[in-house]
């Protein structure tokens, strides 16, 4: 029987799911950075090595999809999402490196049902992801449509959680 999936009940201000981890090969970086981004630093080790970002760098659109990754395979693929409506923000701290071994987590900040989409809530979010050093390298938060259980509830769990 297959599991039931998470709905807009679920997501409750203050729960958080765990993202990662993820090892972040060289050969994965140029792949995508010749693809989306092919700045010296994303496809050449040597170029990294000699940029401000002191080796061969993911490019922070792909740090941003990682993410992404990660996500979905913690809760989105689990949850009755309906997408997003943007990213309210999105900030790459340090260089993602060859080598390196990401990890984080997703936070609900907060969390109300929609008035312009009867039985649909929306559900604020906050990423943090790390390095093996526990650097922050990613900071992210964005909004996530996700259908109601019970649609007929007009109760909002909305509540301010500290960021």
């Amino acid at each position: 029987m297959p599991e039931e999936k998470l709905a807009f009940e679920d997501f409750e201000p203050g729960r958080r799911f765990s993202l990662g981890p993820k090892l972040v090969s060289a050969g994965e970086i140029i792949e995508f950075a010749r693809e989306f981004d092919p700045q010296p630093m994303h496809i050449d080790e040597a170029a990294g090595r000699a940029s401000i970002l002191g080796g061969l760098a993911a490019s922070g659109w792909h740090t941003s999809a990682m993410l992404m990754r990660m996500m979905a395979d913690s809760y989105i693929l689990n949850a009755l999402c309906e997408g997003a409506p943007g990213i309210d923000l999105m900030e790459w701290r340090k260089p993602v490196l060859s080598g390196d071994t990401l990890q984080g987590h997703s936070t609900v900040l907060e969390a109300r049902p929609m008035r312009s989409r009867p039985g649909m809530g929306i559900a604020k979010f906050r990423h943090v992801l790390e390095n093996q050093r526990g650097e922050l390298v990613c900071l992210s938060e964005n909004s996530v449509m996700i259908r109601m259980r019970a649609p007929s509830e007009e109760t909002s769990i909305s509540s301010e959680f500290p960021h």
